[in-house]
């Protein structure tokens, strides 16, 4: 399969480009459906015979060129409307009956009940466009309106999301009108795995009442069916928390499929390089060193224990705090004794065998370098943070 993907160097094309190149490359193996050939990327500095070229040998297009910001208005219709004139036009002069995906935006809804943004009535145009191309010629037309889109992009341009990320990880001022304005996102990941489906003829249809859309399979447009709805300040709250967490060590919960989790990503993106590393806070005395790495709002937290040789590290207990040695380098033995019956246990542990022990409440602990020479190393997770007014922690040999 050739596609040819317009608009290839926009937040949406570069990064639906780079993840075809990863099907093409055998590198993302989750789609053994899709054989790609080639990959033809079209954006401003492409030639008219490039594009020429394209149209002749394309079986899809992903048509993603469009204008979001011109200085005049009426560059909208020329922008959003004249290109897919033309691109159509040479798909026809060759009889080329690829199918065609084109983004439009939720905006061409606002267009059809209002007509007060020259941007939607390029977007609606443009829509008809191809949907009168589809008849005339026969070939599949898969139209998708978008609401706001987020992925890495331009800040001050034309994603608030973007303009917030950049600006909270580069300590630039921002402002927020209203921190109540609700805004629907859809997530770039999202997106490709979406046009990917699409690929395989696997997209969602849907119907337009308004701005709303409601499943339909006979739908005359496409959506992507994963997108969040959040208000302007708890984006801004998010990202304030990202920003503190090298110094909190606090990582905000991010469940798997959250807005959260994929609003991180996205934040990480903006941070400039100098901020790539941080600095821990090592606690060192004679014995070795702890270092707390990162805390959590329901899973404890997580940390770096290193004991010099000869070294014993623990000989407390807790109530009901628990925690998992877990021996990354050197050689140790990890003792329990339970506090009421007696019981005793060991482990010797090692590097070379990486293993977890549970830290039992009840049973008072130590660790111990067994090494003369070498220092031992070991991750332990905490089922709680620690608390110094609650530390649940008593002294006593085992």
């Amino acid at each position: 399969m050739n596609i040819l993907v317009t608009g290839a160097k926009g937040m949406v094309g570069t990064a639906l480009v780079n993840n075809l190149k990863n099907i093409k490359e055998n590198k993302n193996r989750t789609r053994p459906n899709l054989p790609i050939e080639e990959i033809y990327e079209y954006d401003l500095d492409s030639t008219a015979e490039e594009l020429d070229e394209y149209c002749k040998n394309a079986d899809f297009v992903f048509n993603l060129a469009g204008v979001n910001r011109p200085e005049n208005q009426e560059d909208f219709m020329k922008g959003n409307f004249g290109f897919a004139s033309d691109l159509l036009n040479k798909l026809k002069k060759y009889n080329n009956k690829a199918t065609i995906m084109l983004s439009s935006s939720i905006q061409a809804t606002l267009a059809e009940r209002f007509e007060n943004s020259e941007y939607g009535r390029s977007k609606k145009a443009g829509e008809e466009l191809f949907f009168d191309y589809s008849k005339e010629t026969g070939a599949k037309v898969v139209v998708y309106r978008f609401p706001n889109l987020m992925g890495h992009s331009r800040p001050k341009y034309n994603s608030a999301v973007s303009t917030f990320c950049w600006a909270v990880a580069n300590d630039e001022k921002f402002e927020v009108n209203d921190r109540k304005t609700e805004l629907e996102l859809v997530y770039i990941d999202d997106l490709v795995e979406n046009l990917f489906d699409l690929l395989e003829g696997k997209e969602h249809h849907c119907e337009f009442d308004g701005v709303e859309t409601v499943s339909d399979a006979n739908g005359r447009y496409c959506y992507v069916p994963v997108t969040h709805t959040v208000t302007l300040g708890e984006i801004v709250d998010l990202l304030q928390e990202f920003k503190e967490q090298p110094t909190t060590l606090m990582m905000p919960k991010m469940p798997d499929g959250s807005f959260a989790k994929k609003l991180y990503s996205l934040y990480l993106t903006y941070l400039p390089t100098d901020k790539f590393k941080y600095a821990m806070k090592m606690n060192v005395d004679d014995r070795g060193s702890f270092t707390e790495l990162v805390r959590t709002q329901d899973c404890g937290q997580f940390s770096i224990n290193i004991s010099k040789p000869g070294i014993t590290k623990g000989q407390h207990w807790h109530n009901s705090k628990w925690e998992l040695f877990i021996v990354v380098a050197g050689h140790g033995l990890i003792q329990e004794r339970n506090i009421n019956t007696g019981e005793k246990v060991e482990f010797e542990v090692s590097g070379d065998k990486i293993e977890a022990i549970h830290m039992i409440p009840g049973w008072t602990h130590n660790i111990i370098n067994l090494s003369d020479t070498e220092n031992l190393v070991t991750v332990m997770t905490c089922n709680e943070i620690f608390n110094p007014d609650h530390p649940d922690t008593f002294g006593e040999p085992v």
